[in-house]
C-alpha cells in the first residue's frame, strides 16, 4: 500500500532515474539506468531528454559514449523525492 501511495503523487520510472543517479553518486550510462529502473533503454532515454530539457540532468559525451549525471537542481529534486519516498514507506 505504501508504495502505490508513493505512485500517486510521483511518475515512477523518471522518480526512480533521478534517484538512482543521486545513489549514483557519478555520471552513469544510460542502459544501466535503464536496467536499475527496470525499463527499456528507449524509454529511458526519452525520460533523460526530458530531465535534461527541464534542467534535472545533463550529458557528457566521453567518445560516442553519452554519460549522464544530476544537475544541483536535479540533485535537489532527488534529494526531496527520497525524503518523501521514505515518509510514506517507512
Amino acid at each position: 500500500m505504501a508504495k502505490e501511495a508513493f505512485n500517486i503523487f510521483f511518475r515512477k520510472k523518471p522518480a526512480l532515474i533521478l534517484v538512482a543517479l543521486k545513489r549514483g553518486g557519478r555520471a552513469r550510462y544510460g542502459s544501466l539506468l535503464a536496467k536499475e529502473v527496470d525499463c527499456t533503454y528507449s524509454h529511458a532515454v526519452k525520460i533523460l531528454q526530458t530531465l535534461e530539457k527541464i534542467g534535472l540532468v545533463e550529458f557528457e559525451k566521453k567518445g560516442r559514449i553519452k554519460l549522464i549525471k544530476l544537475t544541483s537542481k536535479g540533485n535537489e529534486v532527488a534529494n526531496n523525492i527520497q525524503k518523501i519516498r521514505d515518509l510514506i514507506i517507512a
